[in-house]
């Protein structure tokens, strides 16, 4: 048996669901928050207790609420928004995105030292800061302005996003984020300034000539080892890669059974060398590969792989997003959840798993916290 775990956070297309250890093992908890409503991402923030969640709410807009006392009473905060749209400068290329948020992808607190700092990642492919607990937004001008930005598009959506925010925890001034489809960007002076990284990946998607371009780099997640933070992993588009500089340089994993492909990836706390995937089969056919639900692992760095799917369905079509696994702050417990509303625990690394549900709504996110 692990360690003692805190609750398990799911953020589904029909509400927050809230699952914990019990004596039979993991269990679905309390009555759900946000009942019927998309909630796009949640974040329990393990500095002060608060809990976040985000809302996409079509007609009514993106909201953010925030809980005090573990999701039993909500108040909404400030949601990041855009400024207004300039006009478009005579003789240059207008700018097609909207300058509106239409999802909030990404949630992740500051360091320590930064108590009332968050960061947000939107589509479209905006950063935003907040260093109130969420009370205002600012929007990143520095990455938003970077002529790049002219080439990102949409890879499931119609326009690019922010879907990864990685703090480096030794200096929280240096992050590095992921864009989908916009690349890899890193910045060591708290978001004053930019730069482009990402050499190594590769976009099969492209013409030739464009498959190096690492402004137009399709990143599906990207994790860093909070106890090695200089090891990154992606699960790309195009394959596993893994960076072992803070994301300047990566390697292509491969020889990944029964595919590369997918959208989630985990990473130990501690051990570098240590990741999981959830594969599928690519493009035109996302439902596991030979209708068998399995999670990949890995634990010397990428040179061999194990397909792991005790305790999982067969047969399976169930897809899993990209937020859609984790590994809690112990490194031994992982959950899965996927698009057709199962969710299962696994409390020694991924040899066997739990079901804990297959009656959710479509599972967006989930959190340990």
């Amino acid at each position: 048996m692990a360690d003692p775990t805190p609750r398990l956070w799911i953020a589904t297309r029909k509400g927050l669901f809230v699952a914990g250890r019990g004596a039979q093992g993991w269990q679905l908890q309390e009555a759900p928050s946000f009942l019927g409503e998309p909630v796009t991402m949640v974040l329990p923030d393990l500095r002060d207790g608060s809990l976040y969640a985000a809302l996409r709410l079509g007609h009514f807009g993106v909201k953010l609420h925030r809980s005090a006392d573990q999701g039993r009473s909500w108040e909404e905060i400030a949601a990041p928004a855009y400024p207004p749209k300039p006009a478009d400068v005579p003789g240059a290329e207008p700018d097609k995105t909207p300058w509106s948020t239409d999802l909030i992808w990404s949630l992740v607190p500051g360091g320590p030292a930064q108590p009332g700092r968050l960061w947000a990642g939107t589509i479209p492919g905006g950063l935003f800061r907040s260093d109130d607990h969420g009370a205002h937004w600012s929007l990143v001008e520095s990455l938003w302005q970077r002529p790049e930005r002219a080439k990102w598009f949409g890879g499931g959506y119609d326009h690019a996003g922010i879907h990864s925010i990685c703090i480096d925890p030794r200096d929280p001034r240096r992050l590095v984020v992921a864009v989908s489809c916009g690349g890899v960007w890193g910045s060591d002076d708290d978001g004053a300034s930019w730069t482009l990284l990402g050499e190594g990946l590769r976009a099969d998607y492209m013409p030739p000539e464009g498959q190096d371009d690492l402004a137009v780099q399709d990143p599906h997640l990207m994790v860093r080892c909070a106890g090695a933070p200089d090891t990154l992993w992606i699960q790309h588009h195009n394959g596993v890669f893994v960076s072992h500089d803070g994301g300047r340089q990566w390697s292509a994993v491969k020889g990944i059974q029964p595919s590369d492909f997918g959208f989630a990836v985990a990473v130990h706390p501690r051990d570098p060398l240590t990741a999981w995937f959830a594969p599928a089969v690519k493009d035109q056919l996302r439902v596991p590969v030979d209708a068998r639900l399995v999670v990949t692992r890995t634990r010397d760095g990428g040179r061999s792989f194990e397909a792991l799917g005790n305790g999982l369905p067969v047969p399976s079509w169930d897809l899993v997003y990209r937020h859609g696994l984790v590994v809690d702050g112990s490194g031994t417990v992982l959950a899965l959840a996927s698009t057709t509303g199962g969710l299962w625990v696994s409390e020694d690394g991924g040899d066997r798993w739990q079901e804990v549900s297959h009656h959710l709504p479509p599972v967006y996110a989930l959190r340990f916290g």
